[in-house]
């Protein structure tokens, strides 16, 4: 029983392993990672899931107790805290972690070099403005992927469509 509280792996070693694990992914995910139109695609998920499962022994270093796994998973979360307190304060920490909005639409006409960087189609943006209220692409005067994966779009008269219409909650 006290197997399982005994540390197996020095705490040292797996601070160390799991910070270099989580910031090598970090940016791994950030150069290689496509944003999807609205949504985290299912060969992403699969992606992400299949990573965690390779990185996990370069991280833990075949740990068998309870306390390298708290220590290892209380790394990764005071990293994840890290990262984004330290891109709210800083703006090269944050063009670091996350991808500058990727303009898809200007002047009315779409971009077709950001579409295909990433493999988005005309039709899915097309939806996406639809969505917005908008049936044709004349009536757009900008619209760009954000680092969420959201279209924001301005419309050329002016009104500013950022998200999907508001449902009324009667309340």
């Amino acid at each position: 029983m006290s197997e399982i509280f005994q540390s197996t792996v020095p705490p040292l070693e797996l601070i160390l392993r799991g910070s270099l694990m989580y910031l090598g992914l970090i940016l791994t995910f950030r150069f290689v990672l496509r944003r999807d139109v609205g949504s985290v695609g299912m060969a992403d998920v699969l992606f992400i899931v299949l990573v965690a499962d390779a990185s996990q022994n370069a991280m833990a270093g075949e740990y068998r107790s309870l306390s390298d796994g708290v220590i290892l998973v209380a790394t990764l979360v005071v990293w994840n805290v890290l990262l984004d307190w330290l891109a709210y304060h800083n703006t090269a920490i944050r063009r670091l972690v996350e991808p500058p909005p990727l303009p898809l639409i200007r002047d009315g006409h779409f971009i077709r070099r950001n579409l295909r960087s990433q493999w988005i189609t005309v039709e899915e943006v097309q939806s996406k403005l639809r969505e917005h209220g908008i049936d044709n692409v004349r009536s757009v005067k900008r619209a760009a992927l954000e680092p969420d994966g959201e279209l924001s779009v301005i419309r050329v008269d002016g009104a500013d469509n950022t998200g999907p219409r508001p449902k009324h909650i009667p309340g």
